[in-house]
């Protein structure tokens, strides 16, 4: 059984403490970048929370078993969406009540052809973007992600105290249900939390292109934490072909994330129509240097230094570009949200870095706390014994 380390829970403790201070002075000096702060650093946590349930769905209805000695670090990474999740749904009700002005499209008159402010192409999205039906699926969204994620936590806990495989069937069963319900969500929410910032603007493959985000930062945040419980004593049964293979996945969608961004970035610049490529305009003046270097550390890093096999298998270089994937995904996070309801005064402060850290310190303590409230191996998964002998 996991017993959470001093060390780091008083981290977590200080991370939090000092992102409370960032809050509390943001809100109490500048609201209005506030607002945006908060928003991105939160989607930033859920879409890692959320991945932990996508990742732990995704090895049930794929009968893969080389990840069960590690099954309960997912499980731990997804604990953290409830509280997430109710930042989220504060947010957004704030959004709709006008306590903040993140979303254009909620603007008083905005879809009103007798009002000043009347926006002839915001106005014909009304049917989509009103601000109940908005609220009304974002519940849907959290909802429904927390109660899958809740539902395989249950499952994996009691699966320990039931032998056979009644229990793996039914996880089975719930995960397909849950991949389903992801596969339009997950897309939704994007459209809904981010894309609606810029409501003139859209992309087809916008739900694609933050899949891959959320499968870089949620594979990395995985091995991370598999690599800490390693470094403590636990997980003796994770060897240096499970680090491999989390290590691949890594590789794998920073690849993804980087084909979703040139195609989405190459075809909207050399078509260039006015209403498509203004997105890039926006962020390419503003935010030059950010912009494309950020794009350079989620290629370049994952790209040059994972590719050999040797680098997948060692626990300082994934450590190291772990992290560098993790701050250059935060940037990417922050160009989307902050460029988009700031424009030309959006900037990285201590308030942005300070809610970074809130939201960092909450994340580990919830996942440390989780990790301890169950064995760290899933005694009775019909794939362990396959796990113990992983080998590639």
């Amino acid at each position: 059984m996991f017993t959470i380390d001093k060390k780091a829970k008083n981290f977590s403790m200080v991370l939090m403490a000092i992102g409370l201070i960032a809050l509390i002075y943001g809100f109490s000096t500048d609201a209005h970048r506030a607002w945006p702060s908060l928003l991105f650093n939160n989607y930033f946590f859920i879409g890692i929370a959320v991945f932990g349930v996508f990742f732990v769905a995704k090895q049930y209805v794929s009968e893969a078993g080389w990840s069960i000695v590690l099954k309960r670090v997912p499980e731990a990474v997804m604990s953290a969406l409830p509280v997430m999740s109710l930042i989220m749904l504060f947010i957004m009700f704030a959004s709709i009540m006008h306590w903040n002005h993140i979303y254009h499209w909620l603007h008083e008159g905005i879809m009103d052809p007798a009002s000043d402010h009347y926006d002839k192409i915001i106005a014909g999205k009304e049917a989509y973007l009103n601000g109940s039906f908005f609220i009304i699926r974002t519940i849907i969204y959290l909802l429904g992600w927390n109660y899958f994620a809740k539902k395989l936590r249950a499952l994996s806990v009691l699966e320990d105290k039931v032998e056979g495989t009644a229990i793996h069937f039914k996880s089975v069963s719930t995960s397909a249900w849950f991949m389903v319900f992801f596969a339009v969500t997950s897309a939704m929410a994007s459209w809904d939390w981010i894309m609606s910032i810029d409501p003139h603007w859209f992309s087809t493959i916008f739900g694609w292109y933050v899949f891959a985000e959320w499968g870089a930062i949620g594979f990395t945040t995985i091995l991370l934490f598999t690599l800490y419980l390693k470094r403590q004593g636990y997980l003796e049964d994770v060897n240096e072909n499970h680090i491999h293979d989390l290590g691949k996945w890594i590789f794998a969608m920073s690849l993804v994330w980087t084909y979703m961004w040139f195609s989405q970035f190459m075809l909207i610049w050399y078509a260039n129509i006015g209403e498509e490529v203004v997105y890039f305009q926006t962020r390419i003046a503003e935010f030059k240097l950010l912009y494309f270097g950020m794009f350079i550390i989620n290629f370049a890093f994952p790209m040059l230094i994972l590719m050999s096999r040797d680098a997948k298998r060692n626990a300082g270089i994934l450590v190291f570009v772990g992290l560098t994937i993790l701050v250059g995904h935060w940037l990417d996070v922050y160009i989307m949200i902050s460029a988009g309801a700031l424009g030309a005064n959006a900037k990285i402060g201590a308030l942005e870095i300070g809610m970074a850290l809130l939201m960092a310190g909450t994340f580990i303590f919830v996942v440390l706390r989780n990790l301890s409230k169950a064995p760290l191996t899933p005694v009775n998964h019909p794939f362990l014994d396959e796990s113990n002998h992983h080998e590639i």
